[in-house]
């Protein structure tokens, strides 16, 4: 079957190429998160004895995350310290795009497998689409490192849970968003122990170490830090004041947060609008799954809950947050990829969607976001930018009511069950070849 995987590897290189040209191409600094923020981290990190704020010579070791307060769970060092690896050769930005680009490689190639599975190549096709459409803020954000994290665990969580859950925890530790999909695998997944001891090890793993050096107190920093942020430009939530500041509504404006480094939006009630999406957006998230627990003890199949229950949890984190940087939309391609891989013609207008919602992401970021920056922002890409988190929001809607009308029962597994899950054709039964 090469004639399917090498077009399919030739393709995975020339995107990755285009893609990381384009940081170079595309104006309002797509890398700059990685040059201005993760090279400073990490350089200063490694070489202790540097103030990591300033990076200049201090008298005390700092690292983020374990002497101090971070936006980040600590894990995410490892791959911004990762990429220095490459760096002696090429300079760290293009070290990072490297970096990224080996970790896709990886998870890519474990999902086209042989090439026989017309749902896993579908879904690698899809996956190269995502990537493009999506652009430079893929590649250059520590996202862009959590995803083929992800695309694994969804892919083992049926044969191999400890695994999926190991996977699925590293990426947690660096950006929390695969939980989401670690809550759905908790719900449908039968050997939920084997979940929980993955999560417990990788915790354990990360914990006790940044205890040891004195990092107690900023364990769990990042989540105070994520729940006390204003409602970011981006954020669906902050459409309607996206349009007043547009309109130049009193009171309503956009500004830069210089401590979480982001653009913000306030406007009339935005207080308590701050102060209630957060358990909005979990107590959501608990609702579907316990729409899940209930479709689970109906009798629904691990193939068909498991992927809609995924996307579901996973969009009401993007849809329902005050945060919502560009790069979070990388967050939908697990689960596409794994609904495309396990039932490729349901899931082909899940598809269609996200690809659209990441081509409209490029456009407003980095193409259209000068536009957004001004206290009062440009009218035409605040339009760009709002129909895309209306086309989020509708996903969202869409992923929880697919999720509702899983058929519960005895269902009939979809043919090809052993090749779709494990990439290789079944045996024949030695009964059937002796007929």
């Amino acid at each position: 079957m090469l004639r399917r995987v090498v077009p399919l590897l030739i393709a995975f290189v020339a995107v990755h190429v285009v893609v990381g040209i384009l940081g170079y191409q595309q104006p309002n600094e797509p890398m700059g998160d990685v040059y201005l923020v993760y090279e400073p981290w990490s350089r200063c990190a490694l070489f202790g004895g540097v103030d990591v704020t300033s990076c200049t010579r201090s008298a005390t070791w700092e690292w983020p995350g374990i002497t101090e307060k971070w936006i980040y769970p600590q894990l995410a060092f490892l791959p911004m310290t990762f990429a220095w690896l490459f760096a002696w050769a090429v300079g760290y930005t293009p070290a990072w795009a490297i970096t990224v680009s080996l970790f896709n490689l990886v998870a890519f190639v474990i999902l086209v497998g042989t090439g026989r599975s017309r749902g896993r190549v579908l879904a690698a096709w899809f996956w190269l689409a995502a990537i493009l459409l999506i652009g430079p803020v893929g590649l250059y954000r520590i996202d862009g490192i959590t995803v083929p994290f992800a695309i694994l665990g969804s892919i083992w969580m049926l044969r191999r849970p400890f695994v999926a859950s190991v996977l699925l925890s590293v990426a947690v530790w660096m950006k929390v968003w695969p939980a989401a999909i670690l809550a759905a695998g908790a719900v449908v997944v039968r050997r939920r122990l084997a979940l929980v001891w993955g999560a417990v090890a990788v915790s354990l793993a990360t914990i006790i170490p940044v205890v040891a050096l004195g990092g107690a107190p900023y364990v769990f920093g990042f989540v105070g830090d994520q729940t006390s942020r204003g409602i970011q430009m981006e954020a669906p939530v902050g459409g309607l004041y996206m349009f007043l500041a547009a309109f130049y509504v009193p009171g309503s404006q956009v500004y830069y947060d210089a401590g979480v480094l982001t653009f913000q939006v306030t406007g009339p009630g935005a207080e308590p609008l701050i102060a209630a999406m957060t358990p909005i957006m979990l107590l959501v998230m608990v609702g579907v799954a316990v729409v899940g627990v209930r479709k689970l003890r109906a009798g629904a199949t691990f193939l068909s809950l498991f992927p809609p229950l995924s996307l579901a949890l996973v969009t009401a984190f993007i849809a329902l947050n005050k945060v919502g940087s560009p790069q979070y939309y990388v967050w939908l391609f697990a689960p596409v990829v794994l609904g495309l891989m396990v039932d490729r013609r349901r899931w082909y207008a899940f598809a269609g969607m996200t690809l659209v919602i990441a081509a409209l992401t490029q456009w407003m970021y980095p193409l259209l976001y000068d536009g957004l920056m001004a206290t009062h922002p440009n009218p035409f890409p605040v339009f760009v930018l709002e129909a895309r988190n209306l086309l989020a929001v509708v996903l969202l809607v869409w992923a929880v009511v697919r999720v509702v009308r899983v058929p519960v029962g005895r269902v009939r597994p979809p043919a090809g069950l052993h090749e779709i899950v494990t990439g290789r054709r079944a045996p024949f039964p030695r009964a059937a070849a002796r007929r």
